[in-house]
């Protein structure tokens, strides 16, 4: 076949995916208008109240910030003053989203344009000309810095050059801002410059990767080096410059080669420099979110077929082990049937929006209505909750991603539910959220509490999203079908395409075969969103009506993941309440027969109790059995041992019965232990190596203290005042390998300050054992008995330590 023919046939197979995608949509949304839809619809004159209640929910933030915080980063509502980087105080890595280059009012660009309102945003670009500049020595996030400010300025050039030709205005724009866009880029390139070709995650604007606070980069989440190619590559074609999009392509490449073979999943943390994955949790939300949304985007944009082919490995993978009915839970990349979390972040409510993009309805409406509940049950969703959908993490940042889903949902079916939806998160905003001085985000929706803080994104995103969703297509100024919007919901056409193709097609690569670009149109019955949700109605209260199971619920079957089990405990009169600290997972158990569903099933419920107990019990036995031990003798008797609590680990040999390794105590140096080396090599040899939590995996550092001989190694942790009596002690996990043959613990921070403060007491070196909790106290029981018995006279133990 000759070039030409080849690329007609490879655009007439894109033209053809791209039409099925969209016939699956339109049968949606034709059958939806059915004459017996449920009658919740929403009038004409209440939809176009509510576009210009969203308006004023925009005007009322962007005066907010533009007359109190700009040229500021972000607006601070409740001080109604900006945020500063380097002036205002520090919030950590959080303020890694900052660079002083008025982040909110170019992020807001386009929302503008929107509006229609083009005297504001001629008046604002100019402003952004003027006031901008990014020849800053300031530490930036590269992934935040792309979406909303190389996304932005990309946007708001596009949209201007747009406004110049169709509404005779701007006529003196000459492409400054894609000259802005073009010199940020080239400021973000450096922390592309590593062995993998995936990006660092944070740069120095002025500096690149040679500010000394980033000699030890190492870490950066998948979503973050996979959130680039949109706007890089909108930047290469309108510039002409091909550097940014050939950096973006290469990460992505390098990106799927890590993925998982056996399972097509991909870890949320991984090490740029030798692409090996320091967490391995594998779902949809914090940290990989956006890096499946870029792949089928990337293919809608730019019609490279082997994004779509990487969507849809990775899509059903997600859909064979992460989704739980409408329910999404992290599972391991290397082990996908192991779930590894139990709850699930707010961030994955951007996914019913994704599977609407890709046609696929039913499981986006399940999704979707889930997290509807989650709302309807805590005012707003949580940063987290948990799978019985009690609050995890109890902030609200005002996060777009719920809004999105619903706006992508009410495009495809037309259902005037999701128009109520709409109508109950911005009703929730007004009532909630604002203030005097713009939004401000929510600290803990179980209190209401507000915190100092308005996100570029509410602006950019969460109102434009409802103001969108509560217009007409036909009364905006520009066709949002002809654009795709990226992650931060920045503008960027469909005739980026045209301006030039460095992809290739799938042919001429034996990476995909052609199951990986098929994707069969859901199912679509009469009142399709309705008839889905129907049966999810009280799927969080567990009240919706099913059959009884045959077999009773037994409290050692019973997981918290599971959702058929969860309504079964609710059924038997039982509740969960969390205790203490929500981040340590504990729960208490209430029964009663008054909240049972029948007499018979509170009776199952007491037994499931009585279970329970036994089984804590059991449990509780096992984890004083798996609790290890740093012991040391006293200072003022060499016979009298003190006994540290320590975790175990799964990668290293357990320590069982009489068995223990002896050794001196050393610090690593450096202390993190994750260099290929030691400083101190020799001096470890045969020594218990203490090594501190952070910067690459527990089983990185254990491999390395068995490399340079020592004979054990103590990880202690990096978090100050963490201790083992008021947190849960936790085996180290490792990656799958078993090569580590040298016991390895863990101290929390307590314990090991009280070790290191006998190590420098001690003029020599302090010689410990490393051991069994359960077998060192069963020594000191015996040499107590001992000594009580024979009180004249001294008797050595049959076992000295």
């Amino acid at each position: 076949m000759s070039t030409t023919s080849s690329e007609a046939f490879v655009h007439g197979q894109r033209q053809m995916l791209i039409f099925l995608v969209a016939l699956c949509i339109v049968v949606a949304c034709v059958l939806s208008t059915d004459t017996t839809m449920p009658t919740q619809n929403m009038s004409n004159k209440e939809r176009a109240e509510l576009r210009e209640e969203a308006r004023d929910m925009f005007y009322h933030a962007y005066n907010a910030y533009m007359q109190n915080a700009y040229p500021a980063d972000e607006l601070m509502p409740l001080s109604c003053k900006g945020r500063y980087r380097g002036v205002t105080p520090s919030r950590g890595d959080m303020d890694d989203i900052l660079g002083n280059f008025s982040m909110t009012l170019v992020d807001t660009l386009d929302t503008l344009v929107l509006l229609g309102d083009f005297t504001e945003f001629e008046h604002a670009v100019k402003l952004v000309i003027r006031d901008v500049q990014f020849d800053s020595d300031i530490i930036v996030s590269v992934f935040e810095t792309n979406i909303r400010m190389v996304g932005g300025l990309l946007s708001a050039h596009i949209l201007a050059e747009y406004l110049q030709k169709h509404a005779d205005t701007m006529h003196w724009y000459k492409g400054e801002l894609l000259e802005m866009s073009r010199e940020l880029g080239y400021r973000l390139l450096p922390a592309f410059n590593t062995s993998t070709g995936i990006p660092h995650a944070r740069v120095n604007l002025r500096l690149g990767m040679k500010d000394p606070m980033l000699k030890k980069s190492r870490e950066t989440c998948t979503a973050c080096a996979g959130t680039i190619l949109l706007e890089f590559a909108a930047l290469s074609r309108l510039t002409g410059d091909p550097i940014f999009e050939v950096r973006a392509h290469a990460a992505m490449d390098a990106l799927w080669k890590l993925r998982h073979r056996g399972s097509d999943l991909m870890g949320t943390v991984l090490n740029v420099h030798s692409g090996d994955w320091v967490r391995r949790d594998s779902g949809v939300g914090a940290g990989i979110d956006s890096y499946y949304e870029y792949l089928f985007k990337s293919y809608v944009l730019l019609g490279d077929d082997k994004y779509l082919a990487r969507f849809n490995r990775h899509y059903n993978a997600v859909m064979k082990y992460v989704s739980e009915g409408p329910m999404l839970l992290d599972v391991l990349m290397h082990r996908p049937h192991a779930k590894s979390k139990n709850f699930m972040d707010s961030l994955l409510a951007f996914w019913p929006g994704l599977q609407v993009l890709s046609g696929d309805l039913k499981p986006a409406v399940q999704t979707h209505e889930m997290l509807y509940q989650v709302m309807q049950m805590h005012t707003f969703i949580p940063e987290a909750f948990t799978v019985d959908f009690q609050i995890h993490w109890g902030q609200h940042p005002l996060r777009p991603e719920f809004i999105e889903s619903t706006y992508f949902l009410y495009r495809a079916t037309g259902d005037h539910h999701y128009l109520q939806v709409g109508k109950k998160a911005l009703k929730t905003l007004q009532q909630y959220a604002k203030v005097s001085c713009g939004y401000a985000a929510v600290n803990d929706v179980r209190t209401g509490k507000h915190e100092d803080r308005m996100d570029s994104f509410v602006l950019s995103e969460t109102i434009k999203y409802l103001f969108l969703l509560f217009s007409d297509p036909q009364d905006l100024i520009i066709n949002v079908d002809e654009f795709v919007f990226t992650t931060e919901a920045h503008l960027l056409p469909l005739s980026i395409a045209q301006l030039g193709n460095a992809t290739f097609s799938f042919r001429q690569t034996d990476e995909h075969n052609v199951l990986d670009f098929m994707r069969t149109c859901p199912s679509s019955n009469r009142l399709f969103p309705e008839k889905v949700r129907k049966p999810l109605r009280n799927f969080i209260t567990g009240s919706c009506p099913r059959t009884t199971a045959g077999k009773r619920l037994s409290a050692l079957d019973f997981q918290a993941s599971n959702a058929d089990h969860l309504r079964a405990v609710y059924d038997m009169g039982i509740t969960m309440v969390s205790v203490g600290d929500r981040s340590q997972g504990k729960v208490r158990l209430f029964h009663s027969f008054y909240n049972a569903k029948s007499h018979e099933e509170g009776e199952m419920g007491l037994q499931f109790m009585q279970e329970m107990l036994e089984l804590t019990k059991m449990q509780s036995i096992n984890q004083l059995a798996q609790l290890q031990a740093v012991a040391y003798a006293t200072d003022e008797n060499p016979q009298d041992w003190i006994a540290l609590m320590a975790g175990p680990s799964h990668f290293s040999p357990e320590l069982t019965g009489d068995q223990f390794v002896q050794g001196d105590v050393i610090l690593a140096k450096p202390l993190r232990a994750c260099d290929e080396s030691l400083e101190n090599a020799e001096e470890a040899k045969g020594k218990v190596l203490v090594a501190e939590r952070g910067d690459c995996t527990f089983v990185s550092k254990a491999r390395l203290a068995q490399k340079v001989g020592a004979a054990a190694l103590i990880v202690c942790d990096n978090v100050p005042g963490s201790s083992g009596e008021t947190q849960p002690m936790f085996a180290m996990s490792g990656d799958g390998k078993d090569d580590v043959l040298i016991p390895v613990v863990f101290m929390y921070s307590v314990e090991f300050g009280k070790l290191s403060s006998v190590m420098q007491r001690r003029k020599q070196p302090l010689r410990v054992r490393v051991m069994q909790m359960v077998e060192f106290k069963r020594w000191q029981l015996a040499k107590e008995q001992r000594q009580n018995q024979t009180a004249s006279v001294a008797q050595k133990p049959d076992k000295e330590l």
